[in-house]
């Protein structure tokens, strides 16, 4: 496990580059100026790690948010994603520079699959996933993109792009919080050298409803989002928290001032279903 003493210890990715162990969310935050604050307030608050996606419609704002910090952007972990539409190795390339173009930056740290297979190339998404994965290397290769991975891949969509790729995947990013701990998908990450990055933490805020949950928070005066995203870092997972609102952006870092029995880790694994699962890749409708 990583030291877990502030919100910029970093896990190593197998290509050696460091990754602070919580990322910043900005999935569903609006454009515009809600999100420009948000990753304003999250840098003031110390994170280190920001995760967006073309398909958020925010990169612009993610962008200006970072240049406003006065943060340096060689200090900032910046995410992004490949959007449905754009599989395929032309579509690809054309892609990761719109990306960069409205992050305003010249390079990103990760650049993520999406989702492995989208309705529109359900008839050929291996191959379509390879030639997005090769654009992706060349960009890699080419210094545009420090780290490759993908999000929302299971064991079978690993198993057919690694028959093609020169570069490993470095991350992959799922659904995962007590309620979905994935764990074939988890251990296939893990037997690979792949980093699991966990979205939704939170489980969309349903967590926030679960009973035992807020007996455990209670126990370590802990807000549930604090206990969930500490549960969450004990297991070796990165976990990318959203907010749009300062005092949970700041709350949601504070995971360093306590630490999880070994009895409470295991009363949160067995929330399972709890607050909805995992989407399955292969019959999503876009």
């Amino acid at each position: 496990m990583a030291h877990l003493t502030k919100l910029t210890d970093t896990y190593t990715l197998n290509n050696g580059v460091e990754i602070p162990i919580v990322g910043f969310g900005t999935w569903q935050t609006p454009d515009g100026e809600v999100a420009k604050h948000s990753v304003e307030t999250a840098l003031a608050a110390g994170y280190r790690h920001i995760d967006t996606a073309a398909a958020y419609g925010n990169e612009d704002s993610v962008g200006a948010g970072i240049k406003a910090s006065g943060v340096p952007r060689d200090r900032i972990f910046l995410t992004t994603k490949l959007w449905n539409a754009d599989h395929g190795y032309e579509a690809t390339k054309a892609a990761i520079d719109r990306s960069l173009q409205k992050l305003g930056v010249d390079y990103v740290d990760l650049y993520l699959i999406h989702w492995p297979n989208p309705i529109q190339f359900r008839n050929n998404w291996e191959e379509a996933n390879a030639g997005s994965w090769k654009a992706m290397e060349e960009a890699y290769q080419a210094g545009k993109l420090r780290a490759i991975g993908v999000s929302n891949f299971r064991a079978k969509h690993l198993d057919a792009l690694l028959k093609t790729a020169n570069v490993k995947p470095m991350v992959n990013q799922i659904f995962l919080n007590p309620s979905d701990l994935q764990p074939e998908v988890v251990d296939y990450n893990k037997a690979h050298d792949i980093l699991s990055e966990a979205y939704s933490p939170l489980g969309t805020g349903k967590i926030f409803k679960v009973e035992s949950l807020k007996k455990i928070a209670e126990r370590y005066n802990k807000s549930v989002a604090q206990v969930v995203l500490r549960w969450s870092l004990q297991h070796g997972f990165l976990p990318l928290p959203k907010s749009v609102h300062d005092d949970r952006i700041k709350e949601n870092a504070q995971l360093f001032d306590f630490e999880l029995s070994h009895h409470d880790m295991t009363l949160i694994d067995a929330l399972h279903g709890e607050a909805g699962l995992a989407t399955d890749p292969d019959t999503t409708d876009f």
